[in-house]
């Protein structure tokens, strides 16, 4: 099992985290060592092995194999599977992240229609392993959840309350923290999603949560497994409008090339969140 998610760095730890991954990735072929990172970082070699472990759970090294694109190959091997044996034992809807359960609401068309008029919801941000996180609930479940880097938080909260112009939306992070505290640190727990979205981009969304932690798919397995195999570019432009970042896992979907495709919270999160999620299937060598 992997090493718990940390919530408790700062946003400061994520932005050299993620100058790391940039330059793990951009340097891939020379297979750089704890050294040459730690000098790009202005770090000591110690501190580094030491953040990195305290952020992903592996080390620098371990890392590396899995920004490599033998590794994505590695995630989609099985990927012509993955989601028929989900099917196939009743996965239709609720998702497994970890320990916590997922289940799945619609809003109703009239609510949909509405922009949210009479909802109150409530919103926050709070760090999170893979930077700064903003969650936006309803008293049904949760209704967003997203990622920013410092100072895009404004840009991030117009994006997504943009779904809901008609709702009173408290600012209330207080309440929302340690919400945004139990996703990331395995706790465990049921949580409920409500989703706005047309029918067909509901079917891509549940198709998500049937990937598995560490495997990833293509967008032709999922346009297959909602029936649809020739709509694969409805299929991405449906996950790229999924409201619930991590949850509903569209940082596991890969082109068949084993290339990562887009993500809407930026590539190099995307290559983090897939890495920590595979942690357990890399061993040191």
């Amino acid at each position: 099992m992997n090493a718990p998610l940390k919530t408790t760095a700062p946003s400061a730890d994520y932005a050299r985290i993620a100058e790391a991954i940039a330059y793990l990735e951009s340097h891939m072929e020379d297979q750089p060592g704890l050294d040459a990172l730690s000098a790009h970082l202005g770090l000591s070699p110690g501190h580094t092995q030491k953040l990195f472990k305290q952020w992903a759970g592996i080390s620098p090294k371990q890392f590396l194999k899995s920004v490599t694109h033998a590794h994505a190959r590695k995630l989609l091997q099985d990927h012509e599977t993955v989601l028929e044996t989900s099917l196939a034992v009743g996965l239709s809807g609720p998702g497994r992240l970890h320990d916590l359960c997922l289940t799945v609401e619609a809003m109703t068309p009239g609510e949909v229609a509405s922009g949210g008029a009479g909802l109150d919801m409530r919103y926050g941000f709070a760090s999170s392993p893979f930077g700064l996180c903003l969650a936006i609930t309803t008293p049904r479940g949760l209704a967003g959840l997203g990622f920013a880097d410092d100072g895009e938080q404004d840009d991030l909260f117009a994006d997504m309350s943009a779904a809901w112009p008609k709702a009173n939306l408290t600012h209330d992070p207080d309440s929302i923290r340690p919400l945004i505290n139990s996703i990331f640190s395995n706790q465990g727990g049921d949580l409920r999603l409500v989703l706005k979205g047309t029918p067909f981009q509901l079917k891509v969304w549940q198709a998500l949560l049937r990937i598995p932690p560490g495997r990833a798919v293509t967008y032709g397995d999922v346009a297959g497994a909602i029936g649809s195999p020739k709509a694969v570019r409805a299929v991405g432009t449906a996950i790229g409008r999924n409201p619930i970042s991590y949850l509903i896992p569209c940082h596991r979907v890969l082109r068949t090339s084993a290339a990562l495709g887009g993500y809407h919270w930026g590539l190099v999160r995307k290559r983090a969140i897939l890495a920590h999620e595979s942690a357990s299937l890399i061993s040191e060598t």
